[in-house]
């Protein structure tokens, strides 16, 4: 009777429903937001101006670039929607890296994305606070303190709310991601008015796109590094793969709705910016879509520096997510302290690895500077980006019985590869810097933690007993163990 009784479905669900693990608290709108939250951030304000610049003014190169970028990200995402959907695992690029070529190039993954990561983040919360105190101060700079302060506040207010409530984390993505659309989709509009309303002055610009000086193949390769990095963040969804609600479905639909979506917002935006300012104008420019909305929107321009904090607020939230199931599972894995791997007992969040990535950035924002961050971690990020790939077209051939509820053309991780290393290499071969010997060194200087602590798994007993108080201080347990955990 007692086995009958506990075999009862009613108890199973139960059983399950009170496990220690993520929940499946993600659909489909949330995805299609977090996947746009994360690409725009503040890169179509200000990108612009950089790949015009390396375009040599020429309107068609520009936005051809800037189509050519999006078809990138969008085979990019077409990879990781396989991956993806065969492996569902927290930690994306990281999961299947490992899965794909071994333990190691996965510890020097994690290794360099703990700080890389952390990094840009620091980056997003300094610009964020660079404009959202910029109407306030006028044609005066800000204060430093004041900015270092605001950026710290972003940052703990997010961490605190991905750490307490999934739900909650992607109700604020949707929220900030239906704003920034709006300051995108009221640009975009009003330059198509102006476009119909002044045909003559603004269509002459548009007739002879491809009449000034075409750039050179290393121009050309400049202003694509510039597309990219407004593009950047579409690899996030991978992140959230265990947390999704069917992801067989909803992972290639997603990608599929979203980067698509932002190819069209983006080229938008880039003809009613071209459409108002001239190509000099642009250039000359820091922040395009402010220098736009003070053209056509003057009374009420202050909006756009307001969204553009919004833009940045939404891609910090997003990209604190990802980073936060990065950490957790690097911890599931072994490849970082086991507490960071624990659930809170009382919402089922990774806790511990937001507290842990959180703090990282934090210490990046104290001596901050803002180029060499962005710099490193876009160095870093296609690196990742092709030894991903990579792991796709290793998984085919090792593991062709593995199932896959979706599958990309396989030429298409080819050309992710060979595209991926070609941005890694071309920086470092036409403009050589000490800064790239940097990275690799560090990235090398994962080995020096990987032999001892991971492959000869030197373990210290004190680390167990400091785990254990702070296991009962924040009040977590092992994923898939009893919520009374290890320590009582």
């Amino acid at each position: 009777m007692g086995k009958g009784k506990s075999d009862h479905p009613k108890d199973m669900k139960r059983k399950e429903k009170d496990k220690m693990q993520l929940k499946r608290n993600i659909g489909y709108f949330d995805g299609v937001s977090f996947i746009i939250g994360s690409i725009v951030g503040a890169g179509i304000f200000v990108s612009p101006m950089g790949v015009l610049k390396h375009s040599l003014l020429n309107v068609g190169v520009a936005l051809m670039i800037w189509t050519a970028s999006g078809l990138v990200s969008l085979m990019g995402s077409l990879c990781y929607a396989e991956l993806g959907t065969a492996l569902p695992f927290s930690g994306g690029e990281y999961s299947h890296i490992k899965r794909g070529l071994g333990s190691l190039p996965a510890f020097m993954f994690i290794w360099t994305s703990t700080f890389t990561k952390p990094a840009s983040n620091a980056a997003r919360a300094l610009l964020f606070a660079e404009y959202a105190t910029q109407p306030f101060y006028g044609i005066c700079p800000a204060p430093e303190v004041l900015k270092k302060c605001l950026a710290l506040a972003v940052l703990w207010s997010l961490g605190i709310l991905n750490g307490r409530s999934v739900k909650m984390a992607a109700w604020v993505q949707t929220v900030f991601t239906l704003l920034k659309m709006m300051a995108l989709s009221v640009i975009a509009i009003g330059g198509i008015v102006l476009l119909i309303g002044r045909r003559k002055e603004s269509l002459a610009r548009f007739e002879d796109a491809f009449g000034s000086e075409i750039p050179n193949a290393s121009q050309v390769a400049e202003a694509f590094f510039q597309g990219l990095y407004a593009y950047g963040g579409w690899w996030s969804l991978n992140y959230m793969a265990e947390e999704m609600k069917n992801p067989s479905r909803n992972i290639p639909l997603t990608v599929m709705t979203a980067v698509p979506a932002v190819i069209v917002f983006y080229l938008l935006v880039n003809i009613s910016y071209l459409t108002v300012l001239t190509p000099k104008e642009i250039v000359s420019s820091v922040a395009v879509a402010v220098t736009w909305a003070d053209r056509v929107i003057p009374s009420v321009a202050w909006i756009i520096p307001l969204s553009v904090a919004v833009s940045i607020f939404g891609a910090l939230n997003s990209s604190m997510f990802t980073l936060g199931r990065l950490s957790y599972a690097g911890s599931q894995s072994g490849h970082l302290p086991v507490l960071i791997s624990m659930l809170n007992v009382h919402s089922c969040t990774p806790a511990p690895a937001m507290i842990f990535s959180t703090t990282i950035a934090s210490i990046f924002i104290i001596p901050s500077d803002l180029i060499m961050l962005t710099n490193y971690f876009g160095f870093s990020a296609w690196l990742m980006i092709g030894l991903t790939c990579a792991s796709l077209i290793v998984l085919r051939y090792r593991e062709p019985h593995l199932h896959r509820p979706y599958k990309v053309f396989l030429p298409i991780p080819f050309v992710m590869v060979a595209m991926s290393f070609f941005l890694v290499l071309a920086p470092i071969v036409w403009s050589p810097n000490l800064q790239y010997v940097y990275a690799f060194l560090f990235m090398l200087g994962s080995l020096i933690v990987y032999l001892p602590f991971i492959h000869f798994k030197l373990h210290f007993a004190f680390l167990d007993k400091i785990t254990c108080h702070l296991q009962l201080l924040l009040e977590v347990s092992p994923a898939d163990g009893s919520a009374e955990g290890k320590c009582e």
